[in-house]
């Protein structure tokens, strides 16, 4: 079993297994490929559920934050000219610095930014980090709960011991089986089943589909996919599969890339949620599978799922920059038979 397909020319050169699960705001499985409960590592993925308690500690209103910064606090970006300045903005309205920030840094996605600070003889600070608009908006709620900022990404501070809450509750995986560690910006990384990742995104995308759910933590997953839906170069940047699959939709797809192969979406029409992992952590494979599995479930038309065929059939360049193969997908999903 692999699921995805390397091709140099038109040999098989490699392969990545891929696990997949397809769920509904009721939390059943609706589709699967390979372990739908393999558990994971949700990296990144898990940013807009992380934001969730920015909203419910009154730090939107309180200090004014919108929702193109709500965006910022899902993101993966790239480390672009709007992202630096945008973590800048709410840092200063929420009277704190870039020194408070303790996601670390690294060479961002963009590198044009990094080219440009190069030749200015600038060097690289915590708002190049991908992650820096996830720390600003953990920033603003802990300080809006009155918690203390110089610990914030520790596992046991309140305010990571209420994220933990919320994955719990939106994802319906118990709370004490919630495995954590660290994640590459410092602050915990949550493990759980496959099957119950996509039943929160399936909830981020349709909350008011989910049964049980409180009518503020609904009315939060609503804003937040709201925002990354509205302003996907904020959630990740040019040239990238989160921004355009959001854009193409038009609203219907919420989507959040992770890293080690993760991708996970949910369809706002249907209230159906994906997450994939590729099992090697291979990220080459994650478009191509995510893609597949919009085609496979039918989301969307033909003429809007062409419009990112490079997604779901990549190329593979040399470097001359000519294409000289393809990653393809080669799984099929099974349907669960209902009773």
């Amino acid at each position: 079993m692999s699921g995805i397909e390397v091709y140099r020319g038109e040999l098989l050169e490699s392969s990545h297994q891929v696990h997949v699960a397809v769920c509904n705001t009721n939390g059943d499985l609706l589709h699967y490929y390979g372990d739908s409960n393999r558990l994971t590592f949700a990296r990144s993925s898990m940013k807009p559920f992380q934001a969730i308690p920015v909203i419910e500690s009154g730090a939107m209103a309180a200090y004014q934050l919108t929702k193109k910064e709500l965006a910022l606090f899902c993101a993966s970006h790239n480390g672009e000219a709007i992202h630096r300045e945008m973590v800048e903005q709410v840092l200063n309205k929420i009277g704190l610095t870039e020194e408070h920030l303790q996601c670390g840094t690294h060479i961002p996605r963009d590198m044009k930014s990094y080219e440009q600070l190069l030749r200015s003889g600038g060097e690289l600070t915590s708002l190049y980090s991908n992650c820096s608009g996830k720390h600003s908006g953990m920033l603003a709620g802990a300080l809006k709960f009155g918690y203390e900022l110089t610990n914030y990404r520790d596992v046991d501070h309140p305010y990571q011991q209420h994220i933990i809450d919320v994955i719990a509750d939106v994802s319906s995986y118990q709370r004490a089986k919630i495995r954590t560690s660290v994640d590459g910006c410092g602050v915990p990384v949550h493990r759980l089943p496959l099957g119950h990742l996509a039943t929160a995104f399936a909830r981020l995308a349709k909350p008011t589909a989910w049964p049980g759910g409180s009518s503020g933590r609904k009315e939060a997953l609503n804003t937040i996919a709201d925002a990354m839906v509205t302003y996907p170069e904020m959630v990740a940047g040019t040239d990238r599969f989160d921004t355009d699959l959001m854009k193409v939709f038009k609203g219907r797809i919420v989507a959040k890339v992770g890293a080690e192969g993760i991708y996970c979406f949910g369809d706002r029409e249907t209230g159906i949620g994906a997450a994939l992992k590729v099992e090697d952590g291979n990220e080459r494979a994650t478009n191509v599978a995510a893609m597949e599995i919009i085609e496979q479930l039918q989301i969307g038309n033909v003429d809007t799922r062409s419009k990112l065929n490079d997604y779901h059939y990549a190329p593979v360049l040399n470097a001359r920059q000519e294409k000289i193969g393809e990653i393809r997908p080669a799984f099929q999903l099974t349907t669960v038979s209902k009773p």
